[in-house]
């Protein structure tokens, strides 16, 4: 009988959200600046560049212990400070935010072939204020999954603000 790991089923749920939030927003190219509600939200340009900018600071920051490589991208993607507009010329290309994420996602995929199931237990970098949801390096992979399936609802709301077609991505 095969026994799945705590790894591998991180691995899988990561994926499978990734999977479907990609199938959502892979077709908004034409309209990534496109707002889920007409008093604003997040839209689908915001939401890739924050999964891809916050992930890879639970990685490097809460993880690692290092340095967030997409610091640069904190004013435009970061939880605090940033808000989403409609002006194309704030951001990089869409394209290019899109790759971004799977590079990161990438990243953090092969962090987790690095480790076993019992490093899931150890303690993570997280500020003080944050321990309560980020105290372990397993609840870190929990709260991506999470981050991730929430704003993917906003990615499929502004698909519908663009009269784009119904998906069961």
């Amino acid at each position: 009988m095969l026994t799945m790991k705590t790894t591998d089923y991180i691995k899988m749920e990561l994926e499978m959200c990734k999977t479907w939030v990609m199938g959502l927003a892979s077709d908004m190219a034409d309209a990534p600046l496109t707002f889920p509600t007409p008093n604003g939200g997040n839209h689908p340009m915001w939401v890739m560049g924050h999964m891809a900018y916050s992930e890879s600071n639970l990685l490097h920051t809460f993880i690692l212990n290092d340095e967030n490589p997409l610091a640069d991208w904190k004013n435009l993607f970061g939880q605090q400070g940033s808000q989403p507009t409609d002006d194309a010329t704030a951001y990089p290309p869409y394209d290019e935010v899109i790759a971004k994420l799977e590079s990161v996602r990438a990243e953090t995929l092969a962090y987790l072939d690095s480790i076993t199931d019992e490093d899931l237990n150890k303690s993570s970098h997280a500020p003080e204020e944050y321990k309560a949801f980020f105290g372990t390096i397993g609840q870190v992979f929990a709260m991506m999954s999470i981050h991730l399936s929430f704003h993917g609802g906003q990615v499929a709301d502004a698909r519908r603000a663009a009269k784009k077609e119904v998906l069961m991505a």
